[in-house]
């Protein structure tokens, strides 16, 4: 008997201690589980004349291979809304302009590209999970249709928007991971925008490429250098948010205007303290998707 006792007590210290070690990491699960970051990705659109057909002529279309794009990363918001489960998801999905359209039409639509699942019930979760591409991707067209049609190019103020909005409206606390998708052919230019300080300017267009002796000049790295050329930089706070900026086209027969305008952007996201960065040039929607992927991911 005593040598039966014997044996039940080790036995009975394994077990406890098998079932203490289950309950440390179902918490430790919970916890993992608590702390995984959410979306928050903002897409910025660059409606200037890039998107015309007839200005700025592409196969396909430059509006066509944005629209893919946004597809793209709505597909992948809803696989981490999948993954996540109805309950837990709180993700975040907005569409931008800067400035905002003139036309009413436009404004309306671009409010229905906004999604914000903290602020949803589960079953309204699940409605906006099942409908947000068909949404999205219908809103979105009618915004580029409705803009080529209207042929009113004015220009797209990224550099502003940077200044002023970016922190107001693309970065969320934690758990959030801010992405900030940007869509633009890289020369940026809005009327309301032409500060200029020394040799910084809140603009990029092949005026300042010929005034810097840019273009056509193997050297080109080393006069961004030696003027201190690029944009003007008003802000270092940056380090919560990922920019990833996608479409970079060059001019016809300025190939290299694309390696430029990464060296200026690259000098000006760095300077505002952002710690992830990515600049592509314009690709096919298969490419596309890829870069995207590997950079969501």
């Amino acid at each position: 008997m005593k040598k039966s006792i014997a044996l039940i007590f080790p036995l009975f210290i394994l077990i406890m201690g098998c079932s203490h070690k289950d309950k440390n990491h179902d918490k430790n699960e919970k916890q993992i589980n608590k702390t995984e970051k959410q979306l928050n990705i903002s897409v910025l659109i660059d409606l200037s004349d890039r998107i015309d057909p007839k200005t700025s002529p592409s196969s396909p279309s430059h509006y066509v291979r944005d629209i893919s794009i946004v597809k793209t990363i709505t597909k992948l918001f809803k696989e981490t809304i999948k993954g996540q489960g109805a309950y837990r998801a709180k993700d975040k999905f907005q569409i931008l302009f800067s400035p905002e359209p003139e036309d009413p039409n436009i404004n309306t639509l671009a409010q229905k590209l906004k999604v914000d699942l903290s602020k949803l019930e589960n079953k309204d979760k699940k409605r906006t999970y099942n409908n947000i591409e068909n949404d999205i991707n219908t809103n979105l067209s009618q915004i580029y249709n409705t803009s080529i049609k209207a042929q009113k190019w004015i220009g797209s103020d990224i550099w502003r928007f940077f200044k002023n909005d970016v922190s107001n409206y693309c970065i969320e606390k934690e758990p959030y991971r801010n992405i900030l998708v940007i869509i633009t052919d890289g020369y940026i230019y809005h009327e309301a925008s032409k500060d200029k300080e020394n040799n910084r300017y809140s603009y990029i267009t092949a005026d300042l490429f010929e005034k810097y002796k840019l273009r056509n000049n193997p050297n080109w790295k080393e006069n961004i250098k030696k003027n201190n050329f690029g944009l003007i930089t008003k802000r270092n706070d940056l380090k919560n948010l990922e920019v990833l900026v996608l479409e970079i086209t060059p001019s016809k027969g300025y190939q290299d205007d694309e390696d430029i305008i990464k060296e200026i952007l690259t000098k000006w996201f760095k300077e505002m303290g952002v710690q992830k960065l990515a600049i592509y040039n314009t690709a096919l929607p298969a490419n596309s998707e890829k870069l995207i992927s590997n950079f969501l991911k």
